[in-house]
């Protein structure tokens, strides 16, 4: 498809619309007050973050999950009647869940589930894995999440891949994994860990797994093709799974020496701010990774978490 008739992401979604005929895209509108105790209003553009922590012995991954999105007020704040879902995690290696080279499988089943309850219609777990996909989702266990939850496994293939504006500061026409656009809600849902290209993968750097096309290419400029696709798929919500971390031999790692576990999730509706509180868990300031740097050069999102509500829960 040549650039005269590629689509925009707006574009795909007016025409999901017209053909279903439901209402999508409701919008984070703040803090609840009554469940967060506040005693002054706050401006409902104000974005937030929350940082939960498994302390107790034997915690359950599932119940962290559910506590993170509760302490933001539930996933109801995110997730509407009706839904359609799209979560991307980051299946791209055959590694076993353990390996930490890939999503927590445990907090992918608990956002799913967290989704259902709050009435989606259907959820959608889409990533265009490096290695071959049927390994991937088998190994990673994201094949037995989509059976335990009724959750659709999109595989990857040409023809989900469709030519879109971008409008990037690089990019400009490129192959985007179409379920990603024609959801009503996109939560992305990265695991944090070394790259030996960016030195981390977090929350801004999973979208080089929402395209296709020649992702080699993007190597060239990576940090700032990295920005350009996390400023076109925006995202309802990161989730940056920090249960357990790669911390060397990223990004397929493959060797328990290689992981530290954490314990860590980070739910936030500022990629940039998530990013930023992940890099503490590597020891790493957030000017050390060029992302975070231009994502917030380019208005992404904040390296100040002081200008976002911040929440601590402790499981």
């Amino acid at each position: 498809m040549d650039k005269n008739h590629s689509i925009t992401r707006r574009e795909s979604l007016q025409k999901l619309l017209t053909i279903s005929g439901t209402v999508a895209l409701s919008a984070f509108s703040g803090w609840p007050l009554t469940r967060l105790g506040s005693v002054r209003a706050e401006p409902a553009t104000r974005r937030f973050i929350v940082e939960a922590l498994g302390q107790t012995a034997g915690y359950s991954v599932k119940e962290l999950t559910r506590e993170t999105f509760n302490a933001a007020g539930g996933m109801t704040r995110f997730v509407s009647k009706g839904d359609v879902v799209a979560i991307k995690p980051n299946f791209s290696w055959a590694r076993r869940p353990d390996l930490a080279a890939t999503t927590n499988p445990l907090v992918l089943e608990g956002v799913i589930e967290l989704c259902y309850e709050a009435g989606a219609k259907k959820v959608r777990i889409v990533d265009n894995t490096i290695n071959d996909a049927r390994r991937c989702f088998a190994i990673t266990g994201a094949g037995l999440v989509a059976k335990n939850t009724n959750a659709d496994l999109v595989f990857p293939r040409s023809s989900l891949m469709k030519q879109m504006k971008i409008n990037g500061h690089r990019l400009d026409v490129w192959p985007v994994f179409v379920p990603l656009v024609e959801a009503d809600k996109l939560i992305n849902l990265p695991v944090a860990k070394h790259h030996g290209l960016t030195t981390l993968t977090l929350g801004i750097k999973n979208w080089i797994g929402g395209v296709g096309g020649r992702r080699h290419a993007l190597h060239q400029d990576i940090h700032q093709s990295i920005v350009d696709l996390a400023q076109f798929f925006k995202p309802t919500v990161t989730l940056i799974d920090a249960t357990r971390i790669m911390i060397k031999h990223g990004p397929s790692g493959g060797s328990p020496s290689d992981i530290a576990v954490r314990n860590t999730l980070i739910l936030s509706d500022d990629p940039v701010a998530a990013d930023v509180l992940a890099t503490g868990l590597f020891g790493y300031s957030p000017e050390d990774i060029g992302f975070i740097r231009l994502g917030k050069k380019w208005g992404l999102g904040t390296d100040d978490l002081q200008q976002l509500h911040q929440k601590k829960v402790i499981v």
